[in-house]
Order: C-alpha cells, then sequence, then structure tokens
C-alpha cells in the first residue's frame, strides 16, 4: 500500500528545487523495474543508460557536472506523475547502499536515551527520572565537543557522580556509535508507510539528516531520513538495538538525494534545520525543530568513523546523523510522555531538501519487503541494463 494521496510536488520538493540537483529513485511502470532518475522542470528522467543503479551513479566522479550538460535523458513522466501512481512509485533514494546510522550525537537525545536505560523501558518511570537527572547531566552536556579534554573531564565528574552511561560514552567520548539501521534495498520512500512493531508501546519517529558517502568516502549530498525507534525494546536492554531499529518498514529515506553543487554544499547542510510535525488522528499534533549546529560530531568525523581502512564500503553507504529529537509530550496520559498511534501523519522537512512525508502502521501490516538484491538483478539483467 502507497500513501502518495495528497502529496504534491510544491509539498515535498526543495524550496530552490529548480536550482537544486536531485537524483533519487523510482518504480517506473513503463520500464517495468526500479529507475535512478534526475529531477528536472517537473520531470523524472531515467539515468538507468548512465548508471543502472543509484549506488553505481554517485561513484561517477564528475557526475554533477555530466548531469547538467546532457539533455537527451529517457523522460518517465512528471513528478506528480508519481505521486499520484500514474507512472510509478516513488522509492528510497538508495538501492545497494550500506544504510547506517550515527547515534546519540546531540545532548538533548543523549540525556533521553540515559533516561531509557535508568527506566529500563517503562515509561511510567522516565519522568520521575527526567525531573532528577535533566538539571545535572542537561548543563554538563551542552555544547560539549565529543573526544575533547573537556568531555574527559565531565565524563571524570560524571563517573564520580554515579551518572556516567553507555550513551554518554559514545555520545562525547572519542568513538561514535555507527550502527547498520536496515539492510540494503529495505528503506521505504516518501508517501510510504513506516512500521512500527506491534508489541512496542513506547516508540517515536527520528528525523534526521542523511549523507550519501561513495565507497571512497566522498561525502556527495544529503537527503532526509525517519530512524524509527522503538524506545521501550532499548531501554529494556541495549543488545536489542536491532530489534528496537530493524523492523520492516522502519526506515525511511528522501524524497530525493540533493548532490552538491555550486548552489549547495555540506556547509549548508551543517547549518541547517530539521522540523517534525506528528499529526495524529485523533487531533493530537507535535512539532519540534532541530538545528544541526547543534550536534556534538562533525559530520566530517562521523563519516571518517564510519568508512576507513578498517571499514569498508563497496557501494557506498548512507549515513544517518543523529537527531536531537526525543519527543516527551504527553499523548496517552499525564507523565506518559509521547508515542505513536496507528494512523500518525509524520512529516521531516528541511527547506533545502525538502519534506519527507510517511503513516504510521504496524510493521507487520506494512508491505512486506520482497524486492531483495537478487531481484533487482534478475529485473536488471532483464532489461538488459547489466
Amino acid at each position: 500500500m502507497n500513501m502518495h494521496a495528497g502529496l504534491t510536488p510544491e509539498l515535498i520538493l526543495p524550496q530552490d528545487s529548480e536550482t537544486a540537483t536531485l537524483v533519487g529513485r523510482v518504480w517506473s511502470k513503463a520500464a517495468d523495474g526500479p529507475c535512478p532518475v534526475l529531477y528536472r522542470n517537473g520531470r523524472l528522467l531515467d539515468l538507468s543508460s548512465l548508471a543502472a543503479t543509484l549506488s553505481a551513479l554517485l561513484e561517477i566522479d564528475g557526475l554533477v557536472e555530466r548531469l547538467t550538460a546532457a539533455t537527451d535523458w529517457t523522460d518517465l513522466g512528471s513528478l506528480n506523475d508519481f505521486l499520484d501512481g500514474t507512472a510509478g512509485t516513488l522509492l528510497a533514494p538508495v538501492d545497494l547502499q550500506a544504510i547506517k546510522a550515527a547515534g546519540v550525537t546531540f545532548a538533548d537525545s543523549m540525556l533521553e536515551r540515559v533516561i531509557e536505560e535508568q527506566a529500563k523501558g517503562d515509561p511510567l518511570r522516565a519522568q520521575e527520572i527526567r525531573g532528577r537527572l535533566a538539571p545535572v547531566l542537561g548543563d554538563s552536556l551542552k555544547g560539549l565537543v565529543a573526544g575533547s579534554e573537556k568531555a574527559a573531564s565531565v565524563k571524570a565528574l560524571l563517573q564520580d557522580m554515579g551518572l556516567w552511561s553507555q550513551y554518554l560514552e559514545v555520545g562525547i567520548g572519542p568513538d561514535a556509535e555507527i550502527f547498520t539501521k536496515a539492510q540494503p534495498m529495505s528503506a521505504v520512500g516518501c508517501g510510504s508507510l513506516v512500521g512500527i512493531h506491534p508489541k512496542s508501546d513506547w516508540n517515536n519517529p527520528e528525523p534526521e539528516v542523511v549523507l550519501a558517502v561513495t565507497s571512497t568516502g566522498a561525502i556527495v549530498g544529503a537527503t532526509l531520513g525517519n530512524d524509527v525507534n522503538l524506545r521501550d525494546f532499548e531501554g529494556r536492554s541495549a543488545l536489542l538495538l536491532s530489534k528496537a531499529k530493524d523492523n520492516n518498514a522502519s526506515c525511511s529515506l528522501g524524497p530525493f538525494i540533493r548532490l552538491f553543487d555550486g548552489e549547495f554544499s555540506l556547509e549548508d547542510v551543517k547549518k541547517s534545520e530539521i522540523s517534525l510535525v506528528v499529526e495524529g488522528p485523533e487531533g493530537f499534533e507535535m512539532t519540534g525543530v532541530s538545528p544541526m549546529q547543534a550536534i556534538s560530531r562533525t559530520p566530517e568525523d562521523l563519516v571518517s568513523q564510519l568508512l576507513n581502512r578498517n571499514h569498508q564500503y563497496p557501494d557506498g553507504a548512507v549515513l544517518f546523523l543523529g537527531t536531537m529529537f526525543a519527543p516527551v509530550k504527553d499523548r496517552r496520559g499525564k507523565g506518559l510522555g509521547f508515542t505513536h498511534e496507528i494512523g500518525d501523519r509524520v512529516e521531516i522537512s528541511s527547506p533545502r531538501l525538502g519534506r519527507l512525508v510517511n503513516w504510521v502502521e504496524n510493521s507487520e501490516a506494512c508491505p512486506p519487503w520482497d524486492f531483495g538484491l537478487t531481484a533487482l538483478m534478475k529485473n536488471l539483467a532483464k532489461r538488459k541494463l547489466l
């Protein structure tokens, strides 16, 4: 099931889309398969003749210049044709890349991770623990540069106070938390359902900037992502991280990757703000804004810890940079904090990256992931693209 109804190009595109270099991925009815595409003047142009996969496309040297100069790409239809299903479906703008994430990179979310840990995944205990820890930890963590001498001093102080945590270790220590968010090909795109495990009663969206990284470690663009998270699972045990993070339809990316060019760079990403809006079927609404300038590690540092001589990704990777959102607005009752309800509309946006929109459902009720690497290779071979 795809819920593109109500989505328009004007809603999901960056404010300056006409000067942006936007690449993505669609399922094209005409091509009978997935295609890497370029957005240009309201149309989606098929780049399959240049590269059969988005992973291979991003590896091309001088890609922006080649995309700018060429005019003979096959027109698959308008973006609106893919939003209303006429021409196909908008997919997540990744395929063969590893889908990785950095955790605990903002002070506010660091505090909430410690609260989850001490509450053992019980949202009923979280408010009391938050009230006790926030005055102490909150001021200590703000403005800290991870791995710095000041961070080491704060660590020693918190250890003396008995407040040190594994989450603070990866939050302000020298080594970042880098984990696998989802398997290649499993992410869903803008307009799709996102999945919450049916056994979870305490969960939340995590709106993040996501970097596109080549096999050599070059950062070539950025998109938006929702690192759907089960707070009760991870709070019970950090060893349940994979179950808290990687479920059917629990990773959303899109709408497009914006490539770095003369109009947009990594410096613009560092200055960006990420907005979140959650609208519930019962009339509940929650909003927030996350400034990237509040991050405790630079994007370059996180990418260097992702990909180096000790760990390679020959098909490239996308890297979630973390979030400062850890929503606490009460929903099911006083002191219970936030959790998703089925039917929530989740909107993650940034003016120069566009808007990622999804609807929440139980993971078991979302369309099963059934188009993996084998299916992709068979499809590309059938279309004579290998």
